[in-house]
């Protein structure tokens, strides 16, 4: 089973309009991954709920130990955890009526993506959501990417 079928570009487009992510192993390291997209999605107005059970607070937010701990409706369940613990949060994600199931690059659980996807939530599997959000709301260019720009140097020695 190939992971294109949960990397469609109109659902990841539609799925950044939401404006709540609960980020799902959100670390309080800000050398972590899930620490530096934490804070982006911050900068650009993301409401971000840390999902954490060792931490009380992560990005200046209240951290949960779980998804049903969460008393605010959450848009994105946005997953830096191992594929094993998906399933699990997938059953979790569908309980609090969340509306997407978000598993970032290398977090692959086919079994997990089918628990979200029957209980009505789009999945989006092995991507980067702060790649995403810049890649389509044209923000690339802040990271080097994406200026406008086409340069092509030659060395002419000869």
């Amino acid at each position: 089973m190939t992971v294109a079928r949960y990397q469609d570009p109109d659902v990841i487009r539609r799925v950044l309009a939401y404006r709540t992510v609960a980020v799902v192993g959100l670390s309080a390291n800000e050398l972590r991954a899930s620490n530096f997209v934490g804070r982006y999605l911050q900068i650009q107005g993301y409401k971000v709920i840390p999902v954490n059970p060792r931490e009380e607070t992560i990005l200046g937010e209240t951290s949960y130990a779980s998804l049903s701990d969460i008393a605010d409706p959450v848009d994105i369940v946005n997953v830096f955890r191992k594929p094993d613990a998906v399933p699990a949060i997938a059953a979790e994600a569908v309980a609090i009526g969340a509306k997407c199931l978000w598993l970032q690059f290398g977090v692959i659980s086919h079994e997990g993506a089918e628990i979200a996807s029957a209980g009505g939530l789009d999945v989006v599997m092995d991507k980067c959501i702060k790649v995403e959000y810049a890649r389509y709301l044209g923000r690339m260019h802040w990271l080097g990417f994406n200026t406008g720009r086409i340069v092509a140097k030659r060395n002419n020695t000869g």
